[in-house]
């Protein structure tokens, strides 16, 4: 019973998971890879992630914060040559984003992107974003203000009325 659960629930929330994620990171590889980990770390707590009041957004916090744990382990690491990954995560778009709004996702700064990805991708309510990174729901609405913001004066199309003016 407990296997057919978490099936359903990975089924369900899997996409959505991972376009949150990958609106956050903006790298599409980072973005499947981190999904991946806090999937099977949700099956190996799956009572607990079960009865979080939503268990989508226990996934993408638990992608993030895999993600810096990850960059803490990795930031004494070379690089080797100056490809850092943009050009290949902002190509394939992925997981059914445009790659010119993926482009200016990555753009934002991390806690914006973070509260878009819950507020927007998961559709969670301000409260619940807030639970979930840790900041007062204040904060979210006006980090959300800052994104939609940024994200319109970059996405006007040229077909708009207001742009051929």
């Amino acid at each position: 019973m407990k296997e057919l659960e978490f099936e359903e629930f990975y089924r369900s929330g899997r996409d959505v998971c991972l376009r949150a994620v990958l609106a956050a990171v903006g790298d599409r590889q980072l973005a499947e890879d981190l999904v991946a980990e806090a999937f099977s770390r949700a099956w190996a707590a799956w009572p607990r992630v079960r009865g979080h009041p939503a268990p989508r957004a226990w996934i993408v916090r638990t992608a993030l914060n895999t993600r810096i744990s990850w960059w803490r382990r990795r930031r004494h690491e070379v690089a080797l040559g100056d490809h850092d990954g943009r050009e290949a995560a902002v190509e394939s778009g992925g997981a059914g984003l445009d790659p010119a709004l993926l482009a200016v996702l990555r753009e934002l700064p991390r806690r914006q992107r973070e509260v878009v990805a819950l507020r927007v991708f998961l559709d969670l309510d301000t409260a619940t974003t807030a639970k979930t990174l840790g900041i007062a729901p204040g904060t979210v609405t006006a980090h959300l203000a800052r994104a939609v913001g940024t994200l319109r004066g970059h996405l006007v199309t040229l077909d708009t009325p207001e742009a051929g003016s």
